[in-house]
């Protein structure tokens, strides 16, 4: 009973952090000493306690190191131009009349190139709710356009943290997991293409001019070498070159960039790559691009590490053995998926951030895969199919509390985001029917 109040208050606690715009990892914190605290009640010492949540956030630091590359990305990618023209570049790609449908579709290839919800969210999603609110058309359904795009690419991109997070707590290759989220996305992708090519026709807009654009090209040179950065990102992920070693090399190529076409200083690239981007000059666009650096990534940083630590206790006690026991049964294939979409809802509803809820499921279900025969590849995909889209449907959920609050837009956008609810459906149906068949392979 005491495991289920300490589940409650971390819930009240992340709850009352994202309503109040506190940073979740004092929550988590908190949460973390009660969980102890419970631990100690249940006969295990607090130095034993300690280590365990030592040897669980070390699991994160893989995930860590591509934190602070995110931050550098983010931060030289925006010093070297390439960002704001791929903004630039993706206004102008966006047709009056199919609106929602191309909104869509370059959040997709943005959220591919940089690898980040959030990122996606507070560049080019600001940038076509700007449009979508002078175009009169309805915000919710384009917010959920925007984050059903912001999410593809996350999940798909291998400089994703999640998918970085996934690869190394399932222990298996992260390209070829990359492989297996494309080939599992592919029906939901175009079923949800269809939907919002439909409601482009049904809620077209009149322009789609924008100062926005206007702006960017005033301020930085968007030739198409400024885009270099995001294309060796692309070329070395096709040759499967080890993800840091791509991001380390495209941010080589974004200084050289901003320092010779964009002409910023070697000392002002220093200080973007630390603290993030931010323009001198007062202008209406400054304040959208702005942002990354390794600071900036610390907090998240810090959420990963507390929630890893979470796992250790986890792991190292029986503190969840009464719902473990529950689950570890055998079962078809499409039942397993089934029960880990389950598990997946409630951990993002009470995790309230999609790295716990990705940690917990891979806890509470890690098992069962094994019982059931079933490999590390299929448990990964499993994974990324659930817990990685569910937890951005969770209205309270940092995964979709942050990119909706950065667009300006409440929870009713989610009602929009197709595509995060037809990948684990369309999915659990791909499974059954491949039970039906006898045909169980990833």
């Amino acid at each position: 009973m005491d495991i289920f109040w300490g589940f409650f208050v971390l819930f009240l606690l992340l709850i009352i952090s994202a309503i109040k715009g506190i940073s979740p990892a004092y929550a988590l914190i908190i949460g973390l000493g009660i969980f102890i605290y419970i631990g100690k009640k249940h006969g295990y010492p607090i130095k034993e306690l300690l280590r365990m949540c030592l040897t669980g956030g070390k699991k994160s630091l893989i995930v860590l190191r591509i934190f602070i590359l995110i931050g550098g990305i983010i931060a030289t990618w925006m010093a070297a131009g390439t960002i704001p023209t791929i903004v630039f570049y993706g206004i102008k790609l966006i047709h009056p009349k199919l609106f929602i449908f191309s909104a869509f579709l370059v959040t997709c290839v943005v959220s591919l190139l940089i690898g980040t919800s959030l990122g996606t969210a507070s560049t080019i999603g600001i940038a076509i709710m700007i449009m979508a609110r002078s175009g009169e058309v309805y915000l919710p359904l384009v917010a959920g356009a925007v984050l059903s795009g912001a999410y593809l690419g996350d999940r798909n991109s291998p400089m994703s943290s999640s998918a970085n997070l996934v690869a190394e707590i399932s222990n298996t290759d992260l390209y070829k997991n990359i492989s297996n989220m494309i080939r599992t996305s592919i029906i939901p992708f175009f079923i949800t293409l269809i939907i919002y090519g439909v409601l482009s026709f049904l809620y077209p807009i009149s322009t789609t001019s924008s100062i926005l654009s206007e702006g960017i090209g005033n301020i930085f040179n968007t030739n198409l070498l400024v885009l270099l950065p995001a294309f060796s990102i692309i070329l070395l992920s096709i040759l499967r070159v080890d993800v840091k070693a791509s991001m380390l090399i495209s941010i080589l190529i974004s200084l050289i960039i901003s320092i010779s076409i964009q002409k910023f200083s070697l000392l002002d690239n220093l200080k973007f790559l630390i603290f993030g981007f931010k323009m001198k000059d007062i202008h209406p666009i400054a304040e959208l691009l702005q942002g990354g650096g390794i600071l900036s990534m610390m907090k998240s940083g810090l959420i990963v590490f507390i929630s890893s630590a979470f796992t250790g206790i986890f792991e190292e006690t029986d503190l969840l053995k009464f719902v473990v026991d529950k689950i570890n049964v055998k079962k078809p294939r499409h039942k397993i998926f089934g029960q880990t979409i389950l598990i997946s809802l409630a951990t993002s509803i009470i995790g309230c951030t999609q790295v716990l809820a990705v940690m917990l499921t891979h806890i509470l279900s890690k098992k069962n895969y094994r019982i059931n025969n079933l490999s590390r590849e299929e448990l990964a995909i499993d994974l990324e199919n659930s817990a990685i889209v569910i937890a951005p449907i969770i209205p309270w959920n940092i995964a979709a509390l942050i990119p909706l609050t950065t667009m300006g837009i409440g929870p009713i956008g989610i009602l929009f985001s197709f595509y995060l609810f037809l990948l684990p459906i369309i999915y659990w149906i791909e499974l059954a029917i491949k039970y039906r068949l006898g045909r169980l392979s990833v």
